[in-house]
């Protein structure tokens, strides 16, 4: 968007960043106020779902009246797309502050947790889970006022946006009952708070494991680093707040804000009770443990999932071809075992399987199944066709199309790598709306090859799996087919993006659910084989 730009009585004046939302430094015209505007943009207004979340975020943070939770002003739409106007903040975030060391003394680090721990209380009253506590998300004024941000993902208790095994957050300060795919509560947010509490006592971060297995392994099974509180000069009481609040077990945390923020005001006042008191002996190492140190858990399921984790952090990460694999033509072997799965990499095992190279070209569907191809279009994928089509060329070529989980393996390895060729974001690698050397249009399937194979953008991929489509899903597809779509109906899922959607990390995670007779000119499959 060329600056200066005008949406309503908004002027917007500077890009600021953003990702699936752009967001500019603007002023309202009517009151001269400086203010801060949010746009979605034009390709996450394409998904339902993210344009739901973010009216979600519009509503929510716009009910809330707290002098430590960032302002909304309004909320509305612009050409289509959805806006939210907020307070201007000048400062900086808690991350930035931190690896600064600009925030004062242990009483001026323990005021900026209170305001924080008040803040969430007042979040938590209004029955919302906030599931993305982080450094990033709260911003420090050069006066030192805190202010919580980003209810992107919040949950309130009678609304819930997140797709079928898609977990929330960011995985350093995600809970232990998250990893392990338990029944999670509020009390998710005051183990992230604990972590954030860490590491604004003592400038490091709680998870500091370089490899997913090493992160998802500590937050099952190691207690944070008390030697280095102990040398950042933390005192005793908020020790052990940290260490209750970081508890493997839910039960074992603070239930609630209000008993943290009543803690913290008590040990700033210097009459708490606790404030001689010792970090239990049982969670307190004598000296200080390395990251990589495992203590053993008490918990049987989490050394079973530890037992996994280790094992796959030994394994390689492309397990393609083994010398003792079958070899198919055109295809590539995946052998058995566990990778990281979905936005959270949850430990996931597979039987050895099978899958194509590249999506089924317009020359196989038809020499398979006796169809014409116009001159040209011979090394194009196969689109325009319903997921029916897709099983009958499968089947008539002995294959079958790919489980859903199959599909994200072949592409992410075993360790839950963001793109097919690692996590560096390059939208030169595949055929999506912002690779300015692509087509953008269909481009023949070996166009971006390797390593070994490439599954992000050009066509979307139908794969198999039941799926439970959401309301947004349903009036989506009720809008564009004939008869309309309806949650009675079969659905699928496709996965990796096309052309059209510029390149995005969910690609390698997330799936779009429509109908199985659903069919598009941007959407195409692959197959896969059992050995």
């Amino acid at each position: 968007m060329e600056l200066p730009a005008t949406i309503g009585k908004y002027e917007l004046l500077e890009f600021l960043g953003g990702g699936m939302s752009h967001v500019y430094r603007a002023r309202d015209t009517v009151i001269d106020r400086a203010v801060v505007v949010k746009i979605l943009t034009d390709n996450s207004c394409q998904d339902a779902e993210a344009k739901a979340r973010f009216l979600q975020e519009a509503k929510l943070a716009g009910s809330f009246q707290h002098e430590n939770i960032v302002s909304v002003f309004d909320y509305g739409e612009y050409d289509g797309k959805p806006y939210i106007v907020m307070e201007y903040l000048k400062g900086e975030d808690l991350r930035e502050a931190i690896r600064g060391s600009r925030l004062g003394g242990m009483n001026d680090r323990l005021r900026i947790a209170l305001h924080i721990a008040d803040a969430l209380d007042y979040v938590h009253g209004r029955a919302i889970v906030h599931r993305d506590i982080k450094p990033e998300n709260i911003h420090i004024d050069p006066h030192g006022r805190v202010k919580l941000m980003d209810f992107g993902i919040a949950k309130t208790a009678d609304l819930s946006l997140t797709r079928t095994g898609m977990a929330m957050g960011t995985p350093y300060y995600m809970s232990p009952e998250q990893i392990s795919g338990s029944e999670t509560s509020h009390l998710v947010d005051i183990y992230a708070y604990g972590l954030l509490l860490y590491e604004l006592l003592t400038g490091v971060r709680g998870v500091r494991g370089e490899t997913m297995e090493q992160v998802f392994f500590q937050i099952l099974n190691q207690t944070v680093d008390v030697a280095a509180m102990e040398n950042a000069g933390v005192p005793p009481a908020v020790r052990d707040l940290v260490m209750r609040c970081t508890a493997k077990k839910a039960e074992e945390r603070p239930q609630t804000f209000r008993a943290i923020s009543e803690e913290l005001r008590g040990i700033l006042a210097g009459d708490a009770k606790s404030a001689t008191q010792t970090v239990p002996k049982d969670v307190a190492p004598k000296k200080s443990v390395a990251p990589e140190s495992a203590t053993p858990s008490r918990t049987p399921l989490w050394l079973g999932i530890a037992a996994v984790l280790v094992i796959a952090a030994g394994i390689a990460a492309w397990l393609l071809r083994p010398a003792s694999a079958p070899v198919v033509p055109g295809m590539v072997y995946v052998s058995a075992g566990t990778f990281l799965s979905g936005e959270d990499k949850k430990p996931t095992t597979l039987k050895a399987f099978f899958i194509d190279e590249t999506e089924v070209s317009n020359a196989e569907f038809c020499k398979a199944l006796g169809c014409s191809v116009a001159p040209g279009q011979e090394n194009l994928p196969k689109v325009g066709l319903t997921v029916a089509e897709a099983r009958a060329y499968a089947k008539q070529a002995g294959k079958r199309l790919p489980t859903s989980l199959e599909w994200e393996r072949a592409l992410r390895g075993t360790q839950g790598a963001s793109f097919p060729w690692g996590d560096q974001k390059d939208s030169a690698k595949a055929n999506v709306s912002d690779n300015p050397a692509a087509s953008h249009e269909l481009m023949p399937v070996r166009s971006f090859a390797g390593p070994p194979f490439n599954m992000i953008g050009n066509v979307w991929e139908m794969v198999e799996g039941p799926v439970t489509p959401s309301a947004n899903a349903i009036a989506m597809f009720a809008t564009v087919m004939t008869p309309p779509a309806t949650a009675q109906e079969p659905w699928i899922s496709m996965r990796g993006g096309a052309y059209d959607r510029a390149l995005d990390p969910g690609f390698a995670y997330d799936a779009v659910s429509v109908p199985e007779r659903f069919s598009a000119r941007n959407v195409g499959f692959r197959c896969a084989k059992d050995p």
